[in-house]
């Protein structure tokens, strides 16, 4: 075996140089988005092939969308958790790009969720909100999104704000547990686990498939755009280094021409 063959990097290490990664997204990206919007397709039809709910009529469809949409605002979220590790503990040159770039889209999430969640609450309920377990710490996702999202925009320095964000995200974390297990360790409205429980799924045959269709769908679209806001990311910085060298650059070009013009004179 020769050296350059031991020495070529493979797997996760391959990916840290940004070009080589830009060139994987480049060739994924068609093929995910064929993939999402197919899934989404079957997804939506079998959603409104279901038969209403005995006592939640038609208002059961929204669960096809709001279920995944929670599943994807936590899932989002441990992609953060894994970034932030990668910047704390095992200095991946894109583990903050990871991170960062999945926090808009898991802030959106989190809103699509408490939006259809309360459209869905009111004709169950009675009321567009309660503040019990589930709804608040759900509530407090969308504001630590936000939260660390403003952290990124508030330090300028790439480096420092990368470590200050890992430490918040690992401290965020906590609330993904709460959320969870919310609805088992506190009271509360909203109803218990359906798909993952003891005993298995609850929900009817045609319900869980068309859950599941819709939940692999999301994850595709998370996947995609992900992807996506990570190469814009990349772009982003290389454009900002380059601008930084560029006006290096210049100013030490103006210093030199100010040292010629003052000794010629």
């Amino acid at each position: 075996m020769s050296t350059d063959a031991i020495k070529k990097p493979s797997g996760l290490t391959a990916l840290a140089n940004p070009t080589r990664f830009l060139a994987l997204v480049k060739v994924l990206l068609p093929y995910l988005w064929v993939a999402t919007i197919v899934l989404l397709g079957v997804g939506l039809w079998l959603s409104f092939s279901v038969p209403d709910d005995y006592q939640q009529g038609r208002t059961v469809r929204i669960m096809f969308v709001h279920v995944p949409s929670v599943w994807m605002a936590m899932g989002a979220y441990m992609v953060m958790v894994s970034g932030a590790l990668g910047v704390l503990v095992w200095r991946h040159p894109l583990a903050d790009v990871a991170a960062r770039s999945a926090a808009p889209i898991g802030a959106a999430f989190t809103f699509l969720g408490l939006a259809t969640g309360s459209i869905w609450g009111r004709p169950m309920w009675g009321t567009w909100w309660e503040w019990d377990a589930r709804l608040t710490s759900f509530l407090v996702l969308l504001i630590i999104y936000l939260g660390l999202m403003a952290l990124w925009n508030a330090v300028e320095e790439p480096a420092k704000s990368a470590r200050m964000a890992a430490v918040a995200i690992l401290v965020g974390a906590i609330n993904i547990p709460i959320i969870r297990f919310s609805v088992e360790w506190f009271t509360t409205l909203h109803q218990g686990p359906s798909v993952i429980r003891q005993g298995g799924p609850s929900l009817a045959p045609e319900f869980l498939q068309a859950l599941l269709v819709m939940g692999l769908a999301f994850l595709l679209l998370f996947t995609t755009l992900h992807l996506m806001a990570m190469r814009n990311e990349i772009m982003r910085r290389q454009i900002r280094t380059a601008q930084r060298k560029a006006a290096r650059s210049h100013q030490t070009g103006g210093k030199k021409m100010g040292s010629t013009t003052s000794e010629a004179s």
